[in-house]
C-alpha cells in the first residue's frame, strides 16, 4: 500500500478524509437547529461506524477535499443567522465536540467491556453489595437516590447514548440564546 501513498501517516490522512466523504448532506431542512442537529447526529452516526476515527484524529485537521466539504456543509447549518464567522465556526466545534466526547465515552465503554470480559449489567451486578454497604448507610444520601435513578433508567451508570441526546438539546439551547441575544442587538 505504501507504494500508493509516501508512509502511514498519509494513508492515514487519505483514509480519514475518504470516511468524512461519507457524511449525508441533505439540502431539505429548514431551520438552524434542525439542521445543526443534523450534523451532530450524521456525525455521531459516523464515529458509531468508524470507532477508530476517534484515535486517529488530532487537533490538526486532515486538509483534504472532503474534509472542506463537510465543514462548508456544516458552516451551512448556522449561515445567515446573525452569527459572525468566528461564531459560527464556535458553535461548530461546540457541537462537534459534544458528540465527539460522548462518541468516545461509548467507545469506551464497549472497549471495557471487550478488556474485562464484563458487560455492565454484570459488573454492577458484582459489585452491588459493596455499593450497597455505602449507599445504605445514609451516609451519602444524594449520591444514592440519584444514582440509583440513574441506575434504573439506564441499567448502567452512563448511558452514551442518553447523554448525547441530553448534551446535544442542552448545546442547541445555548446555541439558541447566543442568536437571540445577536437578533435582539446584545453582544
Amino acid at each position: 500500500v505504501y507504494t500508493y501513498v509516501p508512509g502511514k501517516t498519509e494513508l492515514l490522512t487519505v483514509m480519514i478524509d475518504t470516511v468524512y466523504g461519507e457524511t449525508a448532506r441533505p439540502a431539505d431542512l429548514t431551520g438552524w437547529r434542525a439542521r445543526l442537529e443534523q450534523v451532530a447526529r450524521e456525525n455521531w452516526a459516523l464515529y458509531r461506524r468508524h470507532p477508530w476515527l476517534l484515535r486517529a484524529e488530532t487537533s490538526r485537521p486532515v486538509l483534504g477535499p472532503n474534509l472542506l466539504a463537510k465543514y462548508d456543509y456544516e458552516l451551512g447549518a448556522v449561515d445567515g443567522i446573525g452569527l459572525t464567522d468566528l461564531e459560527m465556526d464556535s458553535v461548530l466545534t461546540l457541537v462537534l465536540g459534544h458528540v465527539k466526547s460522548a462518541a468516545r465515552a461509548a467507545l469506551d465503554q464497549v472497549d471495557l467491556e471487550r478488556d474485562t470480559g464484563l458487560t455492565e449489567d454484570q459488573w454492577w451486578r458484582a459489585h452491588a453489595p459493596w455499593l450497597e454497604l455505602f449507599a445504605t448507610g445514609g451516609s451519602f444520601p444524594t449520591a444514592a437516590r440519584v444514582g440509583t435513578a440513574a441506575g434504573q433508567a439506564h441499567g448502567a451508570a452512563y448511558h452514551p447514548a442518553h447523554a448525547f441526546e441530553f448534551g446535544l438539546q442542552r448545546v442547541l439551547d445555548g446555541i439558541a440564546v447566543v442568536i437571540a441575544e445577536r437578533a435582539a442587538g446584545t453582544p
